[in-house]
């Protein structure tokens, strides 16, 4: 009897924390949809809404005609980018999948995407997003992503 008792106390805190867990993953994951959300819609503001004001912002490509360098953005380079967005041209990064791991009030993102412009294959690449979580809201500390051209069926088979 008494090890039944300690078996459902066992399993009730596992589940809880295993809720817990599921709910953090979940508003990490709502930040990086609202992030796209605003790129896609072209909406600054929204994407905004998922910036630290502090954020770094870095890119590396493969694509021909870059140097393959690692390049630093702004937050207000980006934001401005947005906003400034020919209405006629159209987003589309589809997200392949979310790698999402946390720890207390940080957390990392790894999505794998492909990148299609008026609907037509752009590239390809990841994204790395660290988040901090302050007065109880996930914010965007970090982004980088990779960029490129080649070997981007193999993301979709590591899928």
């Amino acid at each position: 009897m008494q090890k039944s008792i300690v078996f459902i106390i066992v399993l009730v805190f596992s589940i809880t924390l295993n809720a817990q867990d599921n709910s953090a993953q979940n508003d990490v994951k709502l930040v990086i949809d609202t992030f796209f959300e605003g790129l896609h819609k072209g909406d600054s503001t929204l994407m905004a809404s998922t910036l630290h004001k502090d954020i770094k912002i870095q890119t590396t490509s493969s694509m021909r005609g870059s140097n393959g360098l690692l390049q630093t953005d702004s937050r207000t380079k980006l934001l401005t980018a947005i906003a400034n967005k020919n209405p006629e041209h159209v987003y589309l990064e589809k997200l392949l999948s979310y790698d999402i791991k946390i720890d207390g009030n940080i957390a990392s993102v790894w999505t794998p995407y492909e990148f299609y412009f008026n609907s037509n294959f752009s590239h390809c690449g990841a994204n790395s997003f660290q988040l901090f979580k302050d007065n109880s809201k996930w914010k965007i500390i970090y982004l980088v992503d990779m960029r490129r051209r080649n070997n981007c069926q193999a993301l979709k088979e590591k899928k």
